[in-house]
């Protein structure tokens, strides 16, 4: 046993790896238990959007480098925003105050990508699922995916994390992203308390909706408080949600892996807001 404490603790990138497999795929087995669309098509499904692992790994894993080399020379120069907040020296004002400031960066990046159309074109391959599941999670163009990591690096630059930050938040991000992209929705009496402070089902949901403005809208990485804070909350019951994304509801084109990476580089006109929900 003590041997297998200091391999992990030796090993924080593969035990990551582990735990977030084993969060996926047991999840993945809960929906498709409780799924009524079939073994055969959830394995589609989920096939499609598990390709996307195999272009991601490489870009992510040779661009973090960056993201490691960043945040040693930050944290060697006491470069940040992270230098500036009082008391900062303090482990738990150091944590949390760049925790919170770092939530804040994801939240900026998410509004970029669906707000400067050159960007949205590629994230809006996330937005084409017409089934949201725990399988979303790791459908994101490889273009996205060299964009979020250099977005990275400036966030990393601008507020001076140090490693031990970037591993927390890394940790703390992927099980909300699962979570969040999951078929299974929290009762409304537990969502509304759990909603006040985390992104959850019930929100990223409506963020998932097809339509305009339902898209523009609960943009938040793992706090909600950004949405609640800048306008951009907002509500639609699991019966009025429609996934996917208006300009791409062909299943024939996004669903396929081959189909959804050639979406951005073909023309489509965005759509108009149904109406205000704010």
């Amino acid at each position: 046993m003590a041997e297998l404490r200091s391999f992990f603790s030796h090993h924080e990138d593969l035990t990551q790896v582990i735990l977030y497999a084993g969060v996926i795929t047991s999840l993945w087995f809960a929906e498709m238990m409780a799924s009524i669309d079939g073994i055969k098509n959830k394995w589609k499904h989920t096939a499609v959007n598990a390709s996307f692992i195999f272009t991601a790994l490489p870009i992510q894993l040779l661009l973090t480098t960056f993201v490691v080399l960043i945040s040693s020379w930050v944290t060697a120069h006491h470069w940040g925003l992270i230098n500036f907040i009082p008391y900062h020296y303090n482990p738990w004002v150091y944590y949390i105050t760049l925790f919170i400031l770092m939530d804040l960066c994801e939240y900026t990046y998410h509004v970029t990508m669906h707000k400067v159309e050159p960007l949205w074109k590629f994230h809006l391959v996330h937005h084409s699922d017409l089934k949201v599941d725990v399988s979303t999670t790791t459908r994101e163009h490889p273009c996205e995916t060299c964009v979020r990591t250099c977005f990275l690096m400036l966030w990393v630059f601008i507020c001076g994390p140090a490693i031990g930050v970037l591993i927390l938040r890394q940790t703390f991000q992927s099980f909300s992203n699962i979570i969040a992209h999951t078929e299974f929705r929290f009762s409304e009496r537990v969502n509304k308390v759990v909603s006040l402070v985390f992104i959850t089902p019930n929100l990223h949901h409506v963020h998932h909706h097809y339509q305009l403005p339902y898209t523009d809208c609960n943009y938040g990485d793992v706090l909600s408080i950004w949405d609640r804070l800048f306008g951009t909350y907002g509500k639609l019951s699991r019966e009025e949600t429609v996934f996917g994304i208006d300009t791409h509801m062909d299943e024939n084109l996004n669903g396929s892996f081959i189909g959804a990476v050639k979406i951005p580089f073909q023309k489509f006109e965005r759509k108009q807001p149904e109406k205000d929900i704010y």
